[in-house]
């Protein structure tokens, strides 16, 4: 269990506690600590670094008292491009204590969750005031072209309005023919939103309605409108605020690729070393998950790289460039890149797409696909943030759903009553209290620096899971999408969701948009709270870019604040019912909370402890004043 109530000494990424949060090699940065008054006798404070895999120490000085904490404050050399340090208080008994990205402990603690500052290249600004709209192309609108283009031999048709078929060969075959131009009338939707970063699942050429299984690399699919059409979709996009990331598959291709074509069964051709094969007569090869149709790319290959990669003509540089200057990458089970049996070329695969990314226009984005502990692979070097669901939707899931044991189809037509769960054979969706939610977000989020955090996407749901609100406990979707909006990271709003659409697993969750509906008091009022919780982020900066600090987390609610010296916001997220007291301290500013959402009750007592109520579930906000930090 991971409930708690006292006050603790906190440090995390952010401003008010790092005085450089883009560093480079040799720099000296000024990392702060808060204590609270009273916490206990310290003798000493100290920072411990581990350059090189060395210790070293520097000492921390008290700059003074505010609010009920003392500030301290020590300096760090940043020497290598990842930088872990945690702070050690001495107290005046003898007890020794070390803050890590995991909390207060008494004993040594991992390197691996060390805090860390970075000296790689950092991320556009842009990418911490966004909020995400992921599109899955075939199923998200159609424009009025698509009725002209035939249906393609792979494919098996389905009208706008038909049932998602998820069996077998539907499950990857069925196609409604959504396309560019259609997602271009529909942009004003985006916009209403508030969201302002558009990510589409591929728009190259295959040979499925997912189009994971490229074909070429080199045009978009001539069934979504092609290349003008793509260059239409980014252009009006761009003029509305609105900047656009595609989807590329670095681990393979679709077994329809020219290149692969071409190799197969020819070990001579060009293109014979940008797959695994594994026989003399290039007939055997690996492929993702065994899946013949996605054979995997070798890494180890010079060409490929410089075709994919580094060539003035790369893949990766092809649609970052002028007519199509698309806003970034997110990169296709970005964990598997590179990686096979005993070779591991994935750090020298991603740093190769960061530095192409860097010389065409460095003001774009690179997210990897991870979905499971990503922490060793998110050390800033590479992917500015990632796909990944234990450090968040995972835990979402664990805490407000409520399986309904509503049956469901599998891929191989069987039906199913145990709730999918991301792939995992536990059971269903696990049972976890407001004291697990906050145990989980803090174990998978302590091994990934800070700035990288704030990078990583925060869905309730994508086009590869199941809908979050198919199994969602009443009166909990707004507690959930609260906590996507209000969490450090990046908010995901996964198309249909504001629609309120449901689906089972990740197939049934490729729902096409029910245009039209809007008006239907239950879509108006779901739509209605999605605007209001993204005009909520994106109006306070702090919750794009303020610290985290828990105040509260029991089995029925957290609470935590996200602070900067400009603002602060409280925020609040129940299950159960909330009547709870936080100490004085806790919530600095508390008496001159302002109620920005939600339907809960925030009272101050003189001593300033702060008391919190409301019948769950529950999701409130309030802005407070930004936090009065001593001078250095």
């Amino acid at each position: 269990m991971w409930c708690m109530t006292a006050l603790t000494p906190h440090h995390d990424g952010s401003p008010l506690h790092v005085s450089d949060l883009a560093p480079s090699l040799g720099d000296v940065v000024t990392v702060r600590l808060r204590v609270p008054v009273g916490y206990a006798p310290l003798t000493a404070v100290r920072t411990r670094s581990n350059p090189d895999h060395e210790p070293e120490w520097t000492d921390a000085v008290r700059v003074g008292s505010a609010a009920g904490w003392d500030w301290w404050e020590a300096p760090v050399t940043v020497r290598n491009p990842r930088h872990g340090y945690r702070w050690m208080l001495q107290h005046a008994d003898g007890t020794v204590e070390w803050l890590n990205q995991t909390g207060i402990h008494r004993i040594e603690t991992l390197d691996a969750e060390d805090f860390a500052l970075v000296a790689y290249p950092a991320p556009p600004a842009w990418l911490y005031d966004a909020v995400m709209y992921q599109v899955f192309p075939d199923r998200f609108a159609r424009s009025a072209a698509a009725d002209e283009r035939p249906t393609p031999e792979w494919a098996i048709p389905a009208a706008w309005g038909d049932p998602v078929n998820p069996v077998m060969p539907a499950r990857s075959q069925q196609f409604y023919g959504g396309d560019l131009d259609g997602i271009v009338d529909r942009l004003d939707h985006v916009v209403g939103l508030g969201a302002n970063l558009l990510y589409l699942t591929p728009v190259f050429p295959a040979e499925s309605n997912h189009r994971y299984d490229a074909s070429s690399f080199d045009r978009v699919d001539p069934l979504l409108g092609g290349d003008e059409a793509y260059v239409r979709l980014i252009e009006a996009a761009h003029a509305r605020g609105i900047r656009i990331i595609g989807d590329l598959t670095s681990n393979h291709s679709g077994d329809s690729h020219e290149w692969f074509r071409a190799a197969h069964g020819t070990p001579g051709a060009d293109t014979a070393q940008y797959y695994c094969f594994t026989d003399d007569g290039n007939t055997e090869y690996v492929s993702w998950l065994g899946y013949p149709s996605l054979p995997k790319f070798d890494w180890s290959s010079p060409e490929l790289r410089e075709r994919f990669v580094t060539g003035p003509d790369s893949v990766v540089a092809r649609w970052l460039k002028p007519p199509f200057a698309t806003d970034g990458w997110r990169i296709d089970v970005a964990n598997m890149i590179g990686r096979l049996g005993d070779v591991d070329l994935n750090e020298e695969v991603r740093r190769l797409l960061r530095q192409t990314m860097i010389e065409i226009n460095p003001d774009t984005i690179l997210l990897g696909e991870s979905t499971n502990d990503a922490a060793s692979d998110l050390q800033g070097d590479g992917w500015h943030g990632a796909m990944t669901y234990p450090s968040f939707t995972r835990p979402v899931w664990g805490w407000l759903s409520e399986p309904t044991g509503e049956p469901y189809l599998t891929a191989d037509g069987e039906e199913e009553t145990e709730a999918w769960f991301f792939g995992q054979p536990v059971g269903g969706i696990p049972r976890y209290t407001g004291c697990d939610f906050a145990a989980a977000v803090t174990r998978f989020t302590g091994g990934i620096p800070w700035r990288v955090r704030l990078g990583n996407m925060q869905p309730l749901d994508t086009h590869d899971t199941g809908r979050f609100a198919t199994n969602a406990a009443p009166g909990t979707i707004p507690v959930a999408v609260g906590l996507a909006m209000t969490m450090p990271g990046l908010p995901v709003v996964f198309a249909g969701d504001e629609f309120g659409l449901t689906g089972a697993d990740g197939e049934s969750s490729r729902t096409p948009i029910p245009w039209g509906s809007e008006t239907d008091a239950a879509v108006a009022e779901r739509l209605a709270l999605y605007r209001d919780l993204i005009a909520l982020r994106r109006a306070h900066p702090v919750l794009a870019t303020g610290g985290l600090r828990w105040v509260h987390v029991d089995d029925a609610a957290v609470a935590f604040v996200r602070e900067s010296a400009g603002e602060s916001a409280l925020v609040l997220a129940a299950r159960g019912d909330v009547d709870v007291e936080l100490p004085a301290g806790a919530v600095i500013g508390a008496a001159g909370a302002d109620a920005v959402f939600g339907d809960a009750t925030l009272g101050v007592a003189d001593d300033g402890a702060v008391v919190l109520s409301a019948e769950g579930p529950a999701f409130a906000v309030w802005m407070l004043p930004g936090v009065d930090a001593p001078e250095a």
